[in-house]
């Protein structure tokens, strides 16, 4: 089961209360929170004496009781960087290690002490999941800052930012932003069933190139066909004969009308002579 799964939609306040909406007014807003404040270190106090069992069943309720807290900091770091659904379960998980580790004694407050569990659990979800081709820590978390300004930018400029722009909000320097930028790029790379560019030429998978070993051969094969082209036609005939039809030695022979060591004296005197055409050109051994 799914941490989303175990919560309800609409989760029951334990107080009763509305949970804040747009229109709440901030008066209410603050009481509600100091209510829940309130209410959290109560359980915790109560927590202590009860058994295991009971003091999870206190954490639950902790942790329905700070729900929007996760969802907003999950909102925050989901904006351009992997689905929603992805990043509130991880917000989530978090949420529910903060109510179990979080000890009263050493701060009573939840809240600044639930933020940075649950950041902590989205950026290593961020880190560890969600890119294809992994770039190094620092461009992967200078990544996540551009992809948190950029909105704010747009809303602030009207447009789309410069790399300079956004360089100067994140605090580093453009080198270094232009590198996180394209290494954006390693969370979702294309599909190689996307189409080409113009809609309907072939897909990206069909248009990358692969290497071809024959390529590499080519320039062999010019100057081996160049010189071939000077041999007498009997001799050309024989190395057709055998190293494109594979013909053997015996079959040659009865072809041409000689005997088969007649053939193989010929071979030896032909590929001879290919070895001198090429060999102090461009080093290439012909091997029968």
């Amino acid at each position: 089961m799914t941490v989303d799964s175990a919560i309800p939609a609409t989760p029951p306040n334990p107080a009763g209360e509305a949970y804040p909406g747009p229109d709440t007014p901030l008066d209410a807003v603050a009481q509600q929170r100091a209510l829940r404040h309130s209410r959290t270190l109560a359980r915790y106090a109560r927590a202590g004496t009860l058994a295991p069992a009971e003091r999870r069943r206190i954490h639950d309720d902790v942790v329905v009781d700070y729900l929007g807290v996760a969802e907003t900091i999950a909102r925050r770091y989901s904006a351009g960087v992997q689905d929603w659904h992805d990043i509130r379960q991880v917000a989530y998980l978090g949420l529910v290690k903060a109510a179990r580790r979080f000890d009263p004694d050493r701060g009573d407050d939840f809240v600044s002490f639930a933020v940075p569990t649950i950041s902590g659990e989205i950026k290593r979800h961020l880190r560890d999941h969600s890119w294809f081709v992994r770039p190094p820590r620092p461009l992967q978390e200078l990544s996540a800052s551009i992809a948190r300004a950029v909105p704010g930018l747009l809303q602030d400029l009207g447009r789309q930012p410069s790399p300079e722009e956004i360089a100067e909000r994140v605090g580093h320097g453009t080198p270094e932003v232009t590198a996180a930028m394209g290494a954006a790029g390693g969370m979702r790379p294309v599909s190689l069933d996307a189409p080409g560019r113009d809609g309907d030429g072939p897909t990206v998978g069909e248009s990358v190139g692969a290497v071809d070993d024959r390529l590499e051969h080519a320039e062999v094969m010019a100057e081996v066909t160049a010189a071939c082209r000077r041999l007498p036609a009997r001799d050309r005939r024989i190395l057709y004969l055998r190293f494109y039809e594979e013909r053997t030695q015996q079959e040659i022979a009865s072809e041409l009308g000689v005997t088969q060591m007649q053939v193989s004296r010929l071979l030896t005197r032909i590929l001879s002579w290919l070895r001198e055409e090429l060999s102090p050109a461009e080093g290439v051994e012909v091997v029968a």
